[in-house]
């Protein structure tokens, strides 16, 4: 699922594309991308409104609409991708597939497409505080994320403490609760926790002052070095103006049993709460009086009924013989040969998003029947 860098560059891109665009029609094909509206209301409720800007809450985009004679109001769109929405500005008539799913028409004959395979990407519409520019309070209960923003100015790390102390749990599934902190998944939550040398199954109350510094430096370093990088291209995201380059430069997500950049051990793969883990245990050890969570490394047929609740599954990262280059010393002919084809599967997996990420942009699939678009106009239900 796109992450605040990954929603932060679409932002970007989006913001020097259609803002000052007006909007004169709507289509939809999957009326459960709709959050708010039925498509044919949702069609007549954003016609004639202008794009005044585009905007971010944790993992959503706001787009800023004005008001019209008809709606009085300014509103607000809610756009959270999910696991593969995508978002492109094209020419009306461009070639389009069977994953485009809502359609808005600019009158100056462009389109903004979201496209989404999976289907569990939502849309809302709603009526815009103009000084939040969020929606108006009571409007879209449990939409949008309450969490404080990471790379905002007010999030010191004096902030990051106090809202820590609030708190228990383990940090790798705090980190992610967007009513906590707004934006983080599982790549930068990964991320982050090995840059702090800080063990992601570690109870956050134990949190020493410099540990708690170490962090929320680390979370807004690899925030911000992402965002420069235009996000993490992995798997199905892309952003209207092309792809990220940060997959390139993650230290533990995706990297089980590849060396450590920092001591060379392997990396380590879990599976917490559901979502997989990536760290080193040398560099990011439990504390002592913590051992009860080491139990949560074992297989999850030796971990306790405890242990099986808050982790679905635990894997074992690839063994040290199975690494490619250096510490391959003593591997047999069949270990080589299977490490040889991990490293072709992980290859091959990159390709094939690459390539699914380029047809999405390109609109390389062949275009289906579209219904016309509804241009009524009305105001926000």
């Amino acid at each position: 699922m796109p992450e605040l860098p990954e929603v932060e560059t679409i932002v970007r891109d989006l913001r020097g594309l259609v803002t000052g665009a007006r909007i004169v029609g709507a289509r939809s094909n999957w009326p459960k991308t709709m959050r708010s509206h039925d498509p044919e209301a949702f069609a007549g409720a954003v016609s004639g409104r202008e794009i005044e800007g585009v905007g971010r809450r944790g993992k959503q985009l706001l787009v800023w609409l004005g008001p019209t004679p008809a709606a009085p109001e300014p509103a607000v769109l809610t756009i959270h991708l999910k696991m593969t929405g995508q978002l492109f500005v094209v020419a009306a008539g461009s070639p389009q597939d069977r994953h485009v799913h809502v359609v808005l028409a600019l009158a100056d004959g462009r389109e903004l497409r979201f496209r989404d395979m999976r289907k569990f990407g939502r849309i809302g519409l709603y009526r815009r505080d103009t000084a939040t520019g969020e929606p108006v309070e009571g409007e879209a209960v449990g939409v949008l994320a309450r969490g404080a923003e990471p790379l905002a100015d007010e999030f010191t790390a004096r902030r990051f403490e106090e809202l820590l102390g609030r708190r228990r749990g383990r940090l790798k599934t705090l980190l992610m609760n967007q009513d906590f902190v707004a934006g983080i998944g599982n790549i930068y939550a990964d991320e982050a926790l090995w840059r702090a040398r800080i063990h992601p199954l570690r109870d956050a109350h134990t949190l020493r002052r410099d540990d708690i510094r170490r962090l929320h430096k680390a979370l807004r370093d690899v925030l911000a070095e992402s965002v420069e990088r235009r996000g993490s291209s992995v798997d199905d995201y892309t952003a209207p103006e092309g792809d990220g380059s940060m997959q390139e430069h993650l230290q533990v997500y995706q990297r089980a049993g590849e060396p450590c950049d920092r001591c060379g051990r392997p990396i380590r793969r879990i599976v917490v709460a559901g979502r997989s883990t990536h760290f080193c245990s040398w560099c990011q050890r439990i504390p002592v009086a913590q051992r009860d969570a080491a139990a949560l490394l074992r297989s999850a047929g030796d971990a306790g009924d405890g242990a099986r609740r808050e982790v679905a599954a635990t894997r074992r990262g690839t063994r040290w013989t199975e690494i490619s280059g250096q510490g391959a010393l003593g591997r047999t002919g069949d270990e080589e040969a299977r490490a040889a084809a991990r490293q072709a599967r992980v290859a091959a997996t990159r390709k094939a998003s690459a390539t699914r990420r380029a047809a999405a942009r390109g609109g390389a699939t062949p275009p289906t029947a579209t219904p016309p678009i509804a241009g009524r106009t009305g105001g926000v239900a």
